[in-house]
């Protein structure tokens, strides 16, 4: 196959795993096309990004050339995303099996390419995590890789108050800084929070939400969290808004929180990290730790599909690069586990739509901030987020990630709600 003109190849080669036509435009590395000219145009700009997905077939080996700059984007990522996406649907390919005559093709496709060798070093961008799913040492792993990135990064990408969850947007023309402002007083205000009030904030990133609990609602507050970047953050603020005699913050797995009576617990997009065989765990450290009456609110990433369907943790690419070991299922499951152990569902919020605009803002700032960020963490660490943020918001969107506030309280004692809803 010398001299063959490398994208023709490739698109007579795959037709029969993407039912026909190749849904974009294909541009490779010897400047040959093929492919509709008004599709979204795909650079692969090295064997190696081939090799990757002969070795990792799917979404996994395509996100990996991509992050590594194999494999190239020129356009809106969000269009070929989409397009792509609604292609695949359209053709029936979720769970397609191609014949072994079909893998022989490809396979002979490839070699003739100069695409045949050995799997290319995974993208050091990529979590390494060993050890026994979920144990307090492979979870604070899990979160320093994504969490303890650096604060000057997330900064650069999240509004002042460093909320790193969906947002509120009660009007059309909010910022995002306002709209982050406005689910945390939403949350203080489900929670009943008073002046007073001794308040449990658990995963509490960089202390948005207990800053803001002490601060605006005069609660005191205790936060935890396994990151010891955000620690470290926290304490900062805590010291430059003179709230030491309130906020207190512990470098603590949620497991080891020994307080118990607190008038009101939160917990703002921490679940989906405990893993589904910890949740009845982490339920258990909720309920004990509120008062009887007391409340608790969760606000909670969801999936549809039994258990969160094939990929609870969102998809090869989120499992691999970016929170490793998250687990999602349908919120009525979440719910399950929160009544069986031992907690009064009261009311339950669905913010999906809200996630899609607060990802546009964080991605706005992300594009605004690129070349500083790709300055800090380098090129590779970019590319993994701007994959991700986009891929996120799609995700919202589309309906295959949602999110949703859950409160509840504790049995056994009386509770302030009152009758009708007043946020």
């Amino acid at each position: 196959m010398a001299g063959t003109a490398v994208a023709p190849a490739l698109a007579r080669a795959v037709a029969p795993f993407v039912g026909g036509e190749l849904p974009v435009r294909l541009r490779a590395w010897d400047g040959s096309e093929a492919g509709p000219v008004d599709a979204p145009l795909v650079e692969l700009r090295s064997p190696d990004a081939v090799r990757r997905m002969l070795w990792r077939p799917g979404e996994l080996g395509a996100a990996q050339a991509y992050v590594a700059g194999e494999l190239e984007v020129p356009g809106d990522l969000d269009t070929a995303l989409t397009h792509a996406f609604a292609v695949a649907r359209e053709r029936g390919l979720d769970g397609v099996r191609a014949t072994p005559a079909a893998v022989a093709r490809a396979v002979r496709a490839a070699l003739g390419v100069g695409a045949i060798g050995r799997p290319p070093t995974a993208p050091r961008t990529q979590a390494r995590l060993r050890g026994r799913l979920h144990t307090a040492l492979r979870d604070r792993r899990a979160i320093s890789h994504h969490y303890d990135l650096s604060n000057e990064f997330y900064a650069a990408i999240l509004d002042p108050a460093m909320a790193y969850s969906c947002a509120y947007y009660t009007t059309d023309d909010m910022t995002l800084a306002d709209a982050q402002a406005a689910k945390l007083d939403l949350v203080c205000r489900k929670l009943g929070l008073e002046p007073g009030m001794r308040m449990l904030d658990v995963g509490c990133g960089w202390g948005s939400l207990s800053l803001h609990a002490a601060e605006h609602f005069g609660a005191q507050v205790v936060g935890v969290t396994i990151s010891a970047e955000q620690k470290a953050f926290i304490e900062q603020r805590i010291a430059d808004r003179g709230l030491a005699d309130r906020v207190e913050v512990r470098l603590q797995d949620y497991r080891e929180v020994p307080d118990d009576g607190f008038d009101a617990v939160g917990s703002l997009e921490m679940g989906e990290h405990v893993g589904e065989r910890n949740y009845p765990t982490y339920v258990e450290v909720l309920r004990r730790a509120v008062r009887p009456g007391g409340r608790v609110l969760v606000q909670q990433m969801s999936r549809p599909g039994p258990k969160g369907g094939r990929h609870p943790g969102g998809g090869p690419f989120i499992e691999s690069f970016i929170a490793p070991d998250m687990h999602m299922r349908p919120v009525g499951e979440t719910i399950a586990h929160l009544e069986r152990g031992g907690l009064e569902v009261r009311d339950v919020h669905a913010l999906r739509e809200h996630y899609v605009r607060t990802v546009a803002g964080w991605l706005e700032r992300f594009e605004g901030n690129r070349e500083w960020l790709t300055a800090l963490v380098g090129e590779e660490v970019v590319r993994v987020w701007r994959l991700y943020l986009v891929g996120g918001a799609m995700a919202f969107r589309d309906g295959r990630m949602g999110v949703d506030q859950i409160l509840m309280v504790r049995p056994d004692g009386s509770h302030s709600l009152p009758w009708r809803r007043t946020w």
